[in-house]
């Protein structure tokens, strides 16, 4: 924002400069505002500011008391015909009357910042008179650059009011009157209003001044009226970009210059930031009279995608806010970083057009109003030097940032944090969802993600409240502890618990998840291990546990369960007979008669590959239990058989033995009779 003129001990104070003599008055150069003593002429003045923006004026009346303080003794008489009167710088049409004589006024000496008039009272004013003299001038707007002390048209009013009045002298008064309509904003002063006087006008006083030469109210105000809108499409990257110029009616020139450097700048912008065109709808882009900007010359809604542009704003400015379409809560959460960002890449982006940047810059000795940026407040909450602190602060952060970030990486974060990607990602190939726009914290974090590097110590210099460092500290032990973890892990995903803990800054709890990841990981080492000596593959079942949301204490009960299905292989397998006699080896044979333990022990390994792990578990101990009483089994086969074998040859035995002991009887045969042939039928 431009800077307002400051009023200067002789440039912006009352000089009158005393003749004391008897009949003549010498010719003296104007005395100091601040001079130590009391003049012996007095001038005290009702000053009245008349706007009248339809002319493009104020016109000025003061109201001078003239007063002769010095007293004439027996042999002496004091009179005084000049004296000299500091006024604004750039005023005309100056006339002056009253004094009972004919007064005169004209122009010392003059400046950019005030000016002296020279006043010839018209007559001798005496030893302990007073006379009152009318003083009128216009302050007239110069036409030129945007920022300019003094603008008055119908849409916009910019001036400065001064009181008028000698060193040492009270009682002087400002009266400043407007037409009704016009919303005026007064700094510095302090001015009283508005009161309306009955006639179209309203008035801002001061009030009778004790100190008037320390007197001055900056006046700015501005009056509803119809925008001058414009519509221009900006060729960008990725589509285009519609932006409404809404511009008064009575300043083309605004209209035109911001036109011309929105149709410049979008297109660096976007190429620098790495972002596409973030608005959505068309940006109307929106001249005013920017109030309580904290430091720039605009402001940004973005829930109504409008920028508001000073009247006044400089080229550097006019990118600045440009800038703030990308770096608002929809990108980075925090003022400081929206702030820092948006100055940071409107300085690229003006010295790549050959624009003066606005880049503030730190005082060389460490500043009484520096804060943490953590602690920077919405704007407007700050005390003008420490907003103007932060701002420096916030743009010598994100330089530092850039430059050890770069600028590939730098597009990669923003990327990220306009898409609502945090860190900690599962991996490259998926992303999840943060809770929101990265504030402090989770900037740090995509930072370091995106880089590798390490930002905390610029964290802890520029961002960190004190109540901050513990935290941070803490961070950058955690994050060791994850880091570790995460190489533990392998092509393995660390549990969704642990990078939103991670995330959301709860160390707390993220290490304990990360001792109970880093033990689950050591089960499936050891899982590893077993499966190799159980010849067996594992199943993708704790791996999937372990990356989803069921829990490391399922992903734990799954691998111990994993683990006693291999050591029931393994068992099984252990139980396999390794006799080489022959008698053995023909007993287990036996023993193992209408079963095949090696095929079901394949089974329970073909089970465990496919995560059956209660068919498993049951298959190899069958298949163990049938070999370790494959021995006992055969010889009692053996046995039985043997038994079975004799028996039956005993049976046998007594069965012959029974028939040698019985002969059978010999038995006559009988005759064999015939049978009668039916009788033949009647």
């Amino acid at each position: 924002m431009r800077a307002r003129p400051a009023r200067a001990a002789v440039a912006l104070g009352v000089a009158v400069v005393i003749a004391s003599a008897v009949g003549f008055v010498p010719a003296l150069a104007p005395e100091p505002a601040d001079a130590a003593t009391a003049p012996g002429l007095t001038m005290v003045g009702a000053t009245t500011y008349d706007v009248q923006p339809d002319v493009g004026r104020v016109a000025v009346t003061v109201q001078l008391a003239v007063t002769n303080q010095l007293k004439d003794t027996v042999t002496k008489r004091f009179f005084f015909r000049v004296g000299y009167i500091t006024v604004l710088p750039g005023v005309s049409n100056l006339r002056i009357t009253g004094g009972g004589a004919q007064p005169a006024v004209s122009v010392s000496s003059a400046t950019d910042t005030y000016t002296n008039l020279k006043i010839d009272l018209g007559a001798n004013l005496a030893g302990g008179k007073s006379t009152t003299l009318t003083l009128d001038f216009d302050v007239k707007d110069p036409g030129g650059a945007p920022d300019r002390a003094v603008r008055i048209s119908r849409s916009l009013v910019s001036f400065a009011a001064w009181a008028f009045a000698t060193p040492g002298t009270p009682g002087a008064t400002v009266d400043v009157r407007f037409p009704e309509g016009y919303s005026v904003t007064v700094g510095r002063g302090p001015l009283d209003g508005p009161v309306p006087d009955g006639t179209g006008h309203e008035h801002w006083t001061s009030g009778v001044l004790a100190t008037p030469l320390s007197f001055v109210a900056d006046i700015s105000a501005d009056r509803p009226a119809d925008y001058d809108q414009t519509e221009r499409t900006v060729t960008m990257a990725a589509g285009s970009a519609t932006v409404q110029l809404q511009a008064w009616p009575d300043d083309s020139a605004w209209r035109d210059r911001v036109g011309r450097l929105v149709e410049r700048a979008l297109p660096v912008l976007e190429r620098e930031i790495g972002v596409p065109w973030p608005v959505d709808g068309p940006l109307a882009v929106h001249e005013a009279l920017v109030r309580s900007t904290g430091g720039y010359a605009g402001l940004f809604a973005p829930a109504d995608r409008r920028i508001e542009i000073a009247y006044s704003a400089s080229d550097g400015t006019v990118l600045h806010e440009l800038a703030h379409a990308w770096f608002n809560g929809g990108m980075v959460a925090d003022r400081w970083a929206a702030e820092a960002f948006t100055s940071y890449y409107a300085e690229v982006a003006a010295k790549e057009l050959g624009i003066e940047p606005v880049a503030p810059e730190l005082p060389e000795t460490p500043s009484p109003a520096a804060i943490p940026l953590n602690a920077w407040g919405p704007s407007g909450s700050e005390k003008p030097d420490t907003e103007a602190w932060a701002y420096a602060a916030s743009l010598a952060l994100a330089r530092a940032i850039a430059e050890r970030a770069g600028a590939e990486h730098m597009r990669a974060v923003w990327s990220k944090a306009r898409a609502g990607i945090g860190a900690y990602q599962p991996d490259p190939a998926s992303t999840e969802q943060a809770s929101g726009p990265p504030d402090w914290r989770g900037l740090l974090d995509l930072l370091e993600s995106e880089t590798g590097g390490d930002f905390g110590d610029l964290w802890r210099a520029w961002v960190a409240r004190p109540d901050d460092l513990a935290i941070l500290a803490d961070r950058a032990a955690t994050r060791g502890y994850y880091l570790r973890s995460a190489a533990l892990a392998g092509d393995w995903r660390l549990p969704p618990a642990t990078r939103l803990a991670m995330r959301a800054w709860r160390f707390d709890v993220a290490r304990e998840l990360l001792l109970a990841t880093d033990a689950v990981l050591a089960q499936r080492k050891a899982l590893e291990t077993a499966a190799a000596a159980a010849g067996a593959t594992l199943p993708g079942t704790l791996k999937a546990t372990f990356e989803g949301t069921a829990g490391l204490a399922t992903a734990a009960a799954e691998a111990q369960a994993e683990q006693a299905t291999l050591e029931a292989i393994t068992q099984a397998e252990a139980a396999r007979p390794t006799e080489s006699g022959v008698g053995e080896q023909l007993i287990i044979s036996v023993g193992l008669l209408f079963a095949d333990p090696g095929r079901s022990l394949g089974a329970a390994q073909v089970a465990f590959t496919a995560g059956d792990l209660e068919g498993a578990y049951a298959t190899a101990q069958a298949a163990q239990t049938t070999w370790a009483k494959a021995a006992e089994v055969g010889r009692a086969r053996i046995v039985s058989t043997v038994l079975l074998l004799l028996a039956m040859v005993l049976l046998a035995g007594i069965v012959r033995g029974r028939g040698r002991a019985r002969p059978e009887p010999t038995v006559s045969p009988e005759p064999r009779v015939s049978p009668e042939p039916p009788e033949s039928p009647a």
